[in-house]
């Protein structure tokens, strides 16, 4: 059964395990599992309940910023 609070999901999320459940209640899936392997899912691709962004940092690191440096003193 699927446990916890789904508040720490974005939207995106929610909506991909709506869409991951409703198709395996089309196979005649029971709703519990269903919406269990949904969330497990997401889970798998995501890592869990991200906010939004939570894959990029706010800045780029030194090594990338001398990368585009170079790269734009090329040109």
């Amino acid at each position: 059964m699927p446990q916890g609070d789904k508040s720490a999901y974005t939207k995106k999320q929610k909506r991909q395990a709506k869409h991951i459940e409703d198709g395996y209640l089309e196979r005649g899936v029971p709703e519990e599992r269903a919406e269990e392997i949904a969330w497990s899912t997401v889970n798998k691709q995501d890592g869990g309940g991200n906010q939004d962004g939570a894959g990029r940092s706010a800045s780029r690191s030194e090594a990338a910023k001398k990368g585009w440096a170079t790269r734009r003193a090329k040109q």
